[in-house]
């Protein structure tokens, strides 16, 4: 058997023993939503140190576990902390939990991050609806035998982020006078941040945010047949559009303060995904 199956199952099987609860969306929090969870009917956690094998998160602000329960009666889990490929564990580790999160049950995923702001237009706080991303400067995570069991070796990537669900969260975000850009969003390994240069390229390139996470997971769960949004908080300006280095403590105030819109948006937006369900 594929070793990287093998162990998904074994997380599986762990999650199986400890926990009854079948979910139908999947959320990952980025920097600044890890709050979220208390605006969440919530049912049972799992820390992912209990799960045999499981990457667990070493970034501040990343709490490390799965929460489960209901948002307006849709049964979700929120991976309440990511790891990320910065970290040092293979880029099959990455988007393990994704996948073991679509083996749970769930067919929607609704990714969130922490992003440097590319786009003139944005400002520190910013929504960013993901429209498209770049995946070229992360490792894709589909490199290696292909398990057949999860997807095909050669997944089309013309829609990653599902047409419906971006209507929706525009809607919401209208319905709710919640400033919403949009723009497509790029993948770099981390853990520095861009130089200036690099964000002079990812401009030229038609890139609006950038990050560290997110692409990675969007193309696992492609992959595997999931449905898949994003949201990106623009936390920052990237490097060279302001005078003042970059720290991920500011990252992380920017989240905080856009925090209330954020939850706002993804707790409307989520319940009104029932119908694809």
């Amino acid at each position: 058997m594929n070793p990287v199956y093998e162990k998904l199952l074994k997380c599986y099987d762990c999650y199986k023993k400890r926990i009854d609860f079948v979910p139908k969306a999947a959320i990952v929090l980025g920097s600044g939503l890890g709050n979220f969870a208390r605006t969440v009917d919530v049912k049972a956690e799992l820390p992912y140190s209990e799960i045999e094998g499981f990457p667990v998160s070493t970034v501040p602000g990343h709490a490390g576990r799965f929460i489960f329960g209901y948002i307006n009666e849709i049964p979700v889990v929120l991976m309440q902390g990511r790891v990320h490929y910065y970290e040092g564990y293979p880029i099959t580790d990455v988007v393990l939990p994704t996948r073991l999160m679509k083996m749970m049950g769930a067919g929607i995923l609704f990714l969130t991050n922490a992003s440097g702001g590319i786009d003139p237009s944005f400002h520190a706080g910013s929504l960013m609806l993901i429209t498209d991303h770049i995946s070229s400067f992360a490792p894709n995570p589909l490199i290696g035998p292909n398990i057949d069991e999860l997807g095909t070796r050669f997944p089309d990537m013309s829609h990653v982020y599902d047409e419906d669900l971006q209507e929706i969260i525009r809607t919401t975000a209208k319905d709710n006078g919640i400033e919403l850009f949009e723009g497509v969003y790029a993948q770099l390994t981390g853990p520095s941040f861009e130089s200036p240069a690099e964000i002079r390229m990812l401009h030229r390139l038609g890139v609006s945010a950038v990050g560290m996470s997110t692409v990675v997971e969007a193309i696992a769960a492609n992959h595997m047949g999931m449905k898949i949004c994003g949201v990106s908080c623009v936390s920052n300006l990237a490097a060279g559009m302001n005078s003042t280095p970059l720290t991920h403590e500011e990252v992380q105030e920017a989240a905080n303060a856009v925090a209330p819109k954020f939850e706002k948006l993804l707790t409307e937006s989520v319940s009104r995904f029932a119908k694809y369900m």
